[in-house]
């Protein structure tokens, strides 16, 4: 049997390592290399330059130009300086011709390039510089401000080709057109190395941040998902127990309501067993419904969830961790629906953790009023006192006590004091023939 290689398998990898380095010159220097490409405004919304004022922040816009501008007027003073005065023709080709090399990075950077490149010996040769063959000193200003700005405008792979090229001439040029004579090419290509060394530093920072940055918004806005998800999926397992038990109690009474009864009618006993039956049905689809939000190693807790008889409990745990809590109620008490009492019971325990966390010495107020059409809650507190910083949070919270009042169908505000203290506050609506408690229904 024989076996057949491709040209493509069959090649070493230097050479396709080659292959792979001459693609990227092409791709970054002769790919489309004549292409209009004109420099934008700089932004003017980031940076020291936003704190201008507005006239001037619009032109501001326009400083990179104007530095170009200056540097091209530069090199044209310089190319000036070196005819010694001469007006003719050469002379201005020797003192133009750099000058607008430079301004031609603003429309065509990678030509620009080129043209500083191959225009070099014919300047050199007409300026008549055999003593720092082949870059007259305007020739020399020009060509590093063409590898800055074009650097700055592509890439740090760029910069690196055309720091590459322009020291393959400089050695051609030394060794053959200008022998017998002295160069600058090994000043031009050290400066020039440190210049396109700090643009591609700058440039790989930016990009460093940038995506940082990007990476940041996502994981905050993920992060914030997953919170609310959670918070979610705690509501719905909490939701799951107590319309779970209420379902479970109604199907225990239309069981045993028949036998309170002497010589009930079948009718009675029909309507009852009907009953229990719609319950456990009902149940059971709860259970497939609502129990896969349960993680696979999520387990029931064993104690009672609390409500809002806990509180003066939950009162006593934070005033030993340092936070003085002073505690009102106001109203006729009464038991609420499960629900409610757990929800009011979980909102009160954020809002006193987030005085802990975000306002350590700060005195707190718990207000709960239990009115006509429902119960309201508000938790404030006083500005940060002390010594001890207070932790930054993500708000995620405030998102959590939104989601436990909206599913109340209740309101709840969250915002700052006019003395620099919190305050949270909450109203949730209960009917008045909605079901207290546990006993009440198993009555």
């Amino acid at each position: 049997m024989t076996q057949t290689q491709s040209s493509e398998t069959s090649r070493s990898p230097e050479f396709r390592l080659v292959q792979v380095a001459l693609g990227g010159l092409r791709q970054e220097l002769f790919h489309d290399a004549f292409a209009y490409r004109p420099l934008p405004r700089m932004d003017v919304n980031s940076g020291p330059v936003r704190r201008l004022p507005k006239g001037i922040r619009v032109y501001a816009g326009l400083l990179p130009h104007a530095t170009v501008f200056f540097l091209a007027f530069i090199v044209f003073l310089l190319g000036a300086e070196r005819i010694d005065g001469a007006v003719g023709p050469l002379g201005l080709v020797f003192s133009c011709v750099p000058a607008a090399i430079v301004l031609a990075t603003l429309i065509r950077p990678v030509f620009a390039y080129w043209a500083s490149l191959c225009s070099t010996p014919f300047l050199a040769f007409v300026g008549g510089n055999w003593g720092g063959w082949p870059w007259p000193e305007n020739m020399f200003a020009a060509h590093l401000v063409v590898l800055t700005v074009v650097a700055a405008r592509t890439g740090p792979r760029t910069a690196g080709w055309m720091w590459a090229g322009t020291a393959a001439y400089a050695l051609f040029a030394e060794m053959f057109l200008g022998v017998g004579h002295g160069s600058d090419s090994v000043p031009l290509l050290f400066v020039s190395a440190l210049a396109l060394l700090t643009v591609s530093m700058i440039q790989v920072r930016r990009q460093a941040t940038r995506e940082v940055t990007a990476q940041q918004t996502v994981t905050a806005q993920e992060i914030s998902k997953r919170t609310v998800l959670e918070e979610r999926t705690t509501i719905a397992r909490e939701l799951h127990d107590v319309v779970a038990h209420h379902m479970s109690v109604v199907a225990i009474q239309a069981e045993a309501a028949p036998y309170r009864v002497e010589n009930p009618p079948p009718e009675l006993e029909q309507a009852f067993r009907t009953i229990r039956e719609n319950a456990v049905a009902a149940l059971t689809e709860l259970r497939r419904i609502l129990g896969v939000v349960r993680a696979e190693d999520y387990e029931a807790p064993d104690a009672p969830q609390p409500t809002l008889a806990d509180l003066d409990s939950l009162v006593r745990n934070v005033t030993e961790a340092g936070l003085v809590v002073e505690k009102t109620v106001t109203g006729a008490v009464r038991e609420l629906p499960q629900g409610v009492e757990l929800s009011a019971y979980r909102i009160v325990q954020e809002a006193l953790s987030n005085v802990l966390r975000h306002a350590p010495g700060a005195a707190a107020k718990v207000e709960v009023s239990y009115v006509l059409g429902g119960l309201g809650l508000r938790v404030a507190n006083g500005p940060a006192r002390g010594l001890v910083k207070p932790s930054q949070g993500a708000g995620h919270g405030i998102t959590g006590m939104r989601e436990r009042v909206s599913m109340l169908g209740g309101e709840m505000t969250a915002e700052t004091t006019d003395d620099g203290g919190y305050e949270v506050a909450a109203f949730i609506p209960v009917s008045r023939d909605e079901p207290a408690s546990r006993e009440e229904s198993a009555e």
